[in-house]
């Protein structure tokens, strides 16, 4: 009795998530009543349906709830009810969950398709784990279906993802065999390779420019090799390959996507702290022609700032604002986030002035946005912690749910400092904390 009615008690707290709000007519039933209140999809369309919602709304933890409750209501899933899952699932890194599908598909007398496979090798490319998508590519041929291109192309990125340069190698060897060229994304995945392998070494930057002058053989005239599958599920292939530039790909006056080499540069760069390689391709791009993207200006920004350098990463900011282009929400984030790094007065004081511009402008920090910057200006040891508190502010004033690492870190913060145990931040924030710990399962009163 206690699990029927714990399972009861978790459809109606997934139906009031997916259904609107509206009103009961008095005349229904009371059966009637509760099972409207319990029940939000009665056939497989309308459980495909509520999946494409959940992806929508980047919901991608209650994708496995949903399939559950297909199966308890004797709903039979069909290829499309696993494309979408398996999708849902390449987007919010779920590997576990992927495979899960990928099992519960076959037991069903499915065979993935190459699409498929393809999302499965992403994922493990996103969850930064390359043998479980080595082992995939065994499992279609032992299933008889041919990969394709965009299969080595995502197996060549899952490797790159962990660094294993001699995967990486082994397949476009592979590739060549087959008759392949390799077109951007290779390249893309030959620099990801470099800047991941560990430890780094004077032959990674070098590498890395290398790679960008060779890949000035492919030309960027030839066919896209996007299918109508990753047309259909919203998924580019920037997304498929995990390229860095994949949150970006929809964003207008955003990317040149004809310098997505440069892409993957730039943003290596900025994670090795490399200046000089920086400076190097930025002469190469002045060379060749083209011009700075946002994304471009965003990665030079990062590099600078990464480096210590921040005027030089203001600078590039000021410049780019005084350029007549539309102002971007990122560029003020990446100067807040690589301002607060190390807790310099000077740092902090930056980061505290482009907040209180970019609010000003009537910009607003998205969900993701204001955790990373509410988690970094947490770790702040010294000083007022004004940074954080406003941060903390913005927050609230746009009703985003804070995430459970960044509310601990931001309440910890404030608990080392001399603040009343009564002060009105300090209980609002130690309310939230016991919420998210309560949903997510934890124990025990808040960090102390």
């Amino acid at each position: 009795m206690k699990f029927i009615q714990a399972i009861s008690g978790h459809r109606r707290a997934l139906a009031r998530f997916l259904q609107s709000p509206s009103p009961i007519s008095a005349s229904f039933s009371t059966a009637a009543d509760e099972y409207s209140k319990r029940n939000y999809a009665n056939n497989v369309s309308e459980y495909n349906t509520v999946l494409g919602s959940l992806i929508a709304q980047r919901r991608y933890f209650l994708l496995k709830d949903v399939y559950d409750d297909m199966l308890l209501d004797g709903v039979q899933p069909i290829r499309d009810t696993f494309h979408s899952l398996i999708v849902g699932t390449m987007k919010g890194s779920r590997m576990q969950d992927a495979f899960f599908f990928r099992d519960e598909m076959k037991t069903l007398g499915l065979v993935p398709d190459v699409a498929l496979y393809n999302f499965l090798i992403s994922t493990c490319g996103k969850c930064k784990n390359s043998d479980p998508a080595i082992q995939l590519l065994e499992d279609m041929r032992r299933s008889g279906v041919k990969p394709n291109g965009q299969t080595y192309i995502c197996l060549l990125n899952a490797c790159a993802a962990t660094g294993r340069i001699d995967r990486v190698y082994a397949i476009v060897r592979d590739m060549t065999a087959a008759g392949l060229g390799l077109n951007k994304f290779c390249y893309a995945g030959l620099i990801a390779a470099y800047k991941n392998k560990t430890p780094t070494t004077d032959e990674t930057t070098a590498k890395i420019i290398e790679l960008v002058k060779q890949s000035k053989g492919w030309s960027s005239v030839e066919a896209s090799s996007d299918t109508a599958e990753n047309v259909m599920m919203g998924v580019s292939e920037e997304e498929l390959y995990n390229l860095p530039t994949a949150e970006y790909v929809n964003r207008r006056a955003f990317l040149d996507k004809q310098l997505t080499v440069y892409h993957v540069a730039f943003h290596a760069c900025a994670d090795l702290k490399s200046k000089e390689t920086m400076e190097t391709l930025l002469e190469m791009l002045k060379q060749d022609g083209y011009s700075h993207d946002v994304f471009i200006i965003m990665q030079t920004m990062r590099c600078f700032l990464h480096c210590g350098d921040i005027d030089r990463g203001v600078k590039t900011f000021e410049d780019y604002m005084n350029s007549g282009k539309p102002p971007m929400v990122e560029l003020y984030v990446v100067l807040v986030e690589g301002a607060m790094i190390g807790y310099t007065p000077q740092g902090m004081q930056i980061a505290q002035d482009t907040l209180e511009k970019f609010n000003s402008r009537g910009f607003f920090l998205n969900t993701k946005m204001g955790n990373d910057l509410l988690l970094a200006a947490a770790g702040e040891k010294t000083g007022g912690y004004t940074t954080a508190n406003y941060i903390w502010d913005l927050m609230q004033s746009r009703r985003i749910i804070p995430s459970l690492p960044s509310v601990e870190a931001y309440y910890k913060g404030l608990k080392q400092r001399e603040i009343p145990s009564d002060d009105p931040r300090l209980l609002l924030v130690g309310r939230t904390l016991d919420k998210l710990r309560l949903r997510f399962g934890g124990q025990g009163r808040p960090l102390q």
